[in-house]
């Protein structure tokens, strides 16, 4: 059996920023049986940085450490955990960049179908502005 500990997992996520919010669905998947996991007596920082309200501050928070057994079921649950950490965020909008799209917190292909949609719509509005001006100045030189 191979044994590891939460912290070394807790670096392999792809968005630190989540460390906490992955504690804690660790913790809960031990708590249910998912995985087989213990308390050390030990306790390490977590990488994500937190900031104080009003302030420019930031701090970081300890957790208790555990050991828990490393198994492809637990492999998979990691994959499928580290996933949805890493896309699903509530709060503001991810602003669109080349980092973000690599490590999956923005859809391309939601950003292709968004760009198309915009500039089709553009390009009718432009279409349509383009006949308005058209049967004016027509008008005009009818009369």
């Amino acid at each position: 059996m191979a044994y590891k500990k939460l912290s070394e997992q807790v670096m392999e996520l792809s968005n630190p920023q989540r460390s906490d919010t992955f504690v804690k669905l660790f913790q809960e998947a031990v708590r249910s049986g998912k995985i087989d996991g213990a308390y050390l007596p030990e306790r390490f920082t977590m990488p994500k940085q937190f900031t104080r309200r009003g302030s420019t501050d930031t701090y970081q928070r300890d957790t208790r450490e555990m050991i828990f057994d490393h198994t492809p079921d637990f492999e998979a649950w990691f994959d499928e955990t580290n996933r949805e950490l890493a896309a699903a965020r509530r709060g503001g909008n991810i602003k669109p960049s080349m980092e973000a799209v690599e490590s999956g917190l923005v859809d391309f292909q939601t950003m292709v179908e968004e760009t198309r949609r915009k500039m089709q719509a553009s390009f009718e509005k432009g279409q349509a502005l383009g006949k308005g001006r058209a049967k004016a100045t027509s008008g005009k030189k009818k009369k």
